[in-house]
């Protein structure tokens, strides 16, 4: 069996919660394809994973939401499962848009896709995490996204008004659209699913 049990079993708890969450439209076409790819594995990646102080500090207090929806809380404790194989890693491109502490103030971890757990460029699947009152930089990626929120903070699309999706939260960022994230006093904590290849559009 290529995959482990763990990782397939975050797979199916992310599937439930992206599938119960995403309401727009592209976002719906966007997973089912994309947990349709996700159905033939790819071998993973042997190994501990790396961790940064900004996850070691933050990540429990930001998986620790109050929510009685099992969805979610399925979600997570897979997510807890797999996370210590994960490697978290620091966007090294951004401008001024970012916040002074963004560096050293967040991370950003692929459990599938390129160089992630389970490697492949058909489909990604990963996680950020912002430490309390950072500002991530203004960015835009040819893949289509959809987001799943655990948390508080509030996203921005082109040049729109922020927006507090909440938790159980999602939305929709089509090819190539300039977006943004912040935390506010508690850290802000998301899933986001890239599919690179879109034949439906």
């Amino acid at each position: 069996m290529l995959r482990s049990e763990e990782l397939q079993r975050f797979l199916d708890a992310a599937f439930v919660a992206f599938d119960r969450y995403a309401v727009d439209t592209r976002a719906r076409q966007s997973i089912m394809q994309l947990f349709s790819i996700l159905e033939s594995a790819q071998p993973s990646r042997p190994g501990p994973g790396k961790r940064l102080p900004v996850v070691d500090r933050f990540l429990a207090p930001a998986l620790e939401i109050q929510s009685d929806d099992v969805v979610l809380a399925t979600l997570l404790d897979r997510f807890k499962a797999i996370e210590e194989q994960l490697e978290w890693k620091t966007r090294s491109i951004y401008d001024h848009t970012a916040s002074a502490n963004f560096l050293l103030g967040h991370g950003n971890a692929l459990v599938v896709g390129p160089q992630a757990l389970e490697h492949r460029t058909d489909a990604w699947l990963g996680a950020s995490l912002l430490a309390p009152d950072v500002r991530y930089p203004d960015h835009n990626h040819a893949p289509e996204e959809t987001y799943l929120v655990l948390s508080e903070g509030e996203f921005s699309q082109v040049d729109g008004e922020w927006f507090a999706p909440g938790i159980g939260g999602s939305f929709f960022n089509p090819p190539n659209i300039k977006h943004a994230m912040r935390s506010g006093t508690k850290p802000l904590f998301a899933f986001w699913a890239l599919l690179p290849e879109t034949p439906h559009h």
